[in-house]
């Protein structure tokens, strides 16, 4: 009796062979691929590497622009011991305050330096006229800019006049530099508070000291307000501690260095 091609004895064998080749195959395979990442010498483009570098940055990304698209969300913006960009046509805030601090920022390295002062400050409530967040960054060498913006398009030159479109509650900004592109309008301001006695809604500015610098209220909690004709920030930290209502969120990484959304 003729025995088929594919019965069990004959098949066995030959799965065991290709096995056998196949694990072989693969074992040096990778012997080789280390050797090569061993010698130092670039082969061709390294997209995994890259794709890695990647995936915290597009995770964390993707978990704040799902809950942002849903309306408003309690969010943080931070980027460990590095500068960003925060721009806006125009802000109007009611229960202002600032204060002068050496926050503790991280050094690459995983330690911390408080040798930087910088201002933090608060709105208890705060209006935007669009937003424009711009994030440097360098991957295998390659720099890169990952832009956030919300809103109505945030332009160089800030229009005379503006109208919100973005609202914001216990919003704070760590900055080493915060500045106004035209006129800024104080209402029920003290300037030179002791920066202890400074509030923003209800509560003191983290890192402020008795007798520091500070930019309080004259007629109590949510009794200052300040209107700014375009903001540019070079932040460390921007903190929605409330709720942040950012419409027409957009998300983008661009090659280069970007300056403007």
């Amino acid at each position: 009796m003729n025995r088929s091609p594919f019965s069990p004895r004959r098949v066995g064998p030959a799965l065991a062979r290709i096995r056998t080749t196949g694990t072989r195959a693969a074992v040096d395979w990778n012997a080789r691929m280390l050797a090569e990442a061993a010698d130092g010498t670039r082969r061709g483009t390294r997209w995994g590497r890259g794709a890695l570098a990647l995936v915290p940055s597009a995770l964390a990304v993707g978990v704040l622009g799902a809950g942002l698209a849903q309306g408003a969300l309690a969010a943080n913006f931070s980027v460990a011991g590095q500068p960003f960009t925060l721009t806006s046509n125009g802000v109007e805030g009611s229960g202002f305050g600032a204060i002068v601090n050496t926050p503790a920022v991280g050094r690459p390295d995983g330690s911390t330096t408080t040798n930087t002062a910088m201002a933090r400050v608060g709105f208890a409530s705060a209006g935007l006229a669009g937003l424009c967040g711009i994030v440097h960054q360098t991957i295998a060498g390659v720099p890169y800019s990952l832009l956030l913006t919300g809103g109505q398009k945030v332009t160089a030159t800030p229009p005379t006049a503006f109208s919100t479109d973005i609202d914001a509650s216990n919003l704070y900004i760590q900055a080493t530099e915060l500045q106004s592109y035209g006129p800024t309008t104080l209402q029920n301001a003290v300037l030179g508070q002791s920066a202890d006695q400074v509030t923003v809604a209800g509560k003191p500015l983290t890192g402020a000291l008795p007798g520091g610098f500070g930019l309080g209220s004259a007629g109590g909690e949510g009794g200052s307000s300040i209107t700014l004709h375009g903001l540019s920030a070079t932040a460390y930290d921007a903190e929605m501690a409330g709720a942040l209502v950012l419409p027409d969120l957009k998300i983008r990484v661009v090659a280069g260095s970007a300056s403007t959304c």
